[in-house]
């Protein structure tokens, strides 16, 4: 893509660059969706349509973004696995590549997001059962009390039933093998 590829101007972009315009604005707008930052969905879907690495200046000239705003947004898309910093360098200069391959790209976001819900969820779970059930033990806690307890409990067995098919999924989605395994059209 050639810089300021969203600026307001489009003519000086080659009848290709256009097109692309509109699905590269299509995968930001999908990640936002998902929480990920808009301009860094967009930085995602330039290095997705190009045939090379790219250095933080070549993203940083295209984006029009300044070096720490680009240097966070490839940071975010490394944490997400969207993009990986390679070994090789250019005029030693570090060069990152997005992973092209949408299925594991999608397996890669995912797993990370649903993995730090799992996480998240069952720490906060594990914390609040024993502590109801001390409640429900306790000899000053009142009928009504103990009785909004044992919902609450009820409630949090479902979630936690939850939690433990959730991991699984989130397991067969790193292994490749949810709805059938074969996700990638180039295996």
């Amino acid at each position: 893509m050639k810089q300021a590829a969203f600026g307001g101007d489009n003519t000086h972009l080659s009848p290709r660059e256009q097109l692309l315009r509109g699905v590269i604005d299509a995968i930001a707008q999908t990640m936002d969706l998902y929480g990920a930052n808009y301009s860094f969905g967009q930085l995602y879907g330039i290095m997705f349509f190009e045939d090379k690495p790219m250095t933080l200046e070549e993203m940083k000239q295209v984006m029009n973004m300044s070096k720490s705003n680009m240097s966070y947004g490839v940071r975010s898309l490394i944490s997400s696995r969207m993009v990986t910093k390679l070994e090789e360098k250019r005029e030693r200069k570090e060069l990152y590549a997005a992973e092209t391959d949408f299925f594991q790209a999608f397996r890669n976001f995912f797993t990370l997001k649903l993995q730090r819900e799992i996480d998240v969820m069952q720490e906060a779970v594990g914390t609040a059962v024993p502590e109801l059930q001390a409640l429900i033990a306790a000899e000053d806690t009142s009928e009504e009390e103990r009785q909004a307890c044992l919902r609450d409990l009820d409630k949090l067995s479902h979630a936690a039933e939850y939690y433990v098919w959730l991991q699984q999924f989130v397991r067969g989605l790193e292994e490749g093998n949810v709805f059938g395994g074969g996700w990638s059209a180039r295996e």
